[in-house]
């Protein structure tokens, strides 16, 4: 009887090779899912940057209503923010407004690139216009590139014409 006791109170906590097992599959379990969840942390700032780039392109049709036209490559996206980057001859200077308070930079501290005419797309239309961001890596032409344009890609990765978009929204690099 008094060795059935005693096995009775070594039974009721957990061996350690018992407990080790349990936590390494608690590791286990818990590296699976940050895993996955840190891809998606990942993804959703690149689709916040793809946002952004939109907006910024909103602004850029906001100053071709108020000025005629886009701005030249030479006068860059600082004429959003800046009178004084208005290249001088410019008949339109009464007609600037401040559309933005700062230079607009990316979500990983980059400045955006303003390239006009379109580089990245395969037309002649002096209205078009890039603006990317170099991503993550901050390398330009890499893999993790964002554009304005990204939303035209088809399944190949290649950047659509725009003659094969017909929606009001795709107007968004011209």
């Amino acid at each position: 009887m008094l060795k059935t006791a005693s096995r009775r109170r070594d039974r009721r906590a957990l061996t350690l090779i018992e407990l080790l097992i349990v936590i390494t599959i608690l590791l286990a379990l818990g590296a699976l899912i940050a895993v996955n969840f840190l891809g998606i942390g990942d993804q959703a700032t690149k689709d916040l940057q793809q946002a952004d780039l939109d907006r910024l392109a909103g602004t850029l049709r906001t100053y071709k209503v108020n000025m005629g036209d886009y701005p030249s490559e030479e006068e860059g996206l600082a004429v959003l923010w800046s009178k004084e980057s208005l290249e001088e001859d410019d008949a339109n200077a009464a007609r600037w407004q401040k559309l933005l308070e700062e230079a607009p930079v990316d979500r990983w501290g980059n400045e955006i690139v303003y390239q006009r005419p379109s580089q990245l797309l395969d037309t002649e239309d002096p209205d078009t216009f890039d603006l990317i961001s170099f991503g993550p890596d901050g390398e330009q032409d890499t893999e993790d590139d964002i554009t304005n344009h990204d939303r035209k890609k088809n399944a190949d990765g290649e950047i659509e014409s725009a003659s094969e978009f017909s929606g009001p929204g795709d107007i968004g690099g011209r």
